[in-house]
């Protein structure tokens, strides 16, 4: 079975496009090869990871990536995550499909843990509607 490679790009590819990799490896089995990156690399986020435990979902195991250390490689979906991804993503070779989905950014919540965990668990759960709209 040939699967569909999909690169989802962020900016620290701390949150978003970290969540969006594990719910997009878990829940689409071997339909796809997925990747997350970020324009602006940082650190998986501790409440990132929370959250998708949260669904048994652990992606303690995954690390934040360039996007330059995808670049020439060919992607069936270049995903942006964020409208800061979106302006700076590179071209990818081939016919890569680009699409964009804007969420909010949980990493810019100010509050308690309780508060930013909630709105990290939010955000995760809109990306995952949105992921079970990929590919048909």
């Amino acid at each position: 079975m040939n699967r569909q490679r999909v690169l989802i790009l962020c900016t620290g590819n701390s949150a978003r496009s970290q969540m969006a990799e594990g719910l997009l490896r878990h829940d689409a089995g071997n339909r796809f090869e997925v990747f997350s990156a970020g324009v602006s690399p940082s650190q998986v986020r501790a409440e990132a990871i929370a959250a998708m435990q949260e669904l048994g979902i652990d992606i303690s195991g995954q690390r934040s990536k360039s996007v330059e250390e995808f670049a020439g490689q060919k992607f069936d979906y270049v995903i942006t995550v964020c409208d800061n991804a979106n302006e700076h993503c590179p071209i990818f070779p081939g016919t890569t499909q680009r699409v964009h989905w804007s969420f909010e950014d949980p990493a810019a919540v100010v509050g308690d843990e309780a508060k930013r965990l909630a709105v990290f668990c939010r955000v995760r759960d809109d990306i995952r509607k949105r992921l079970r709209t990929l590919g048909g």
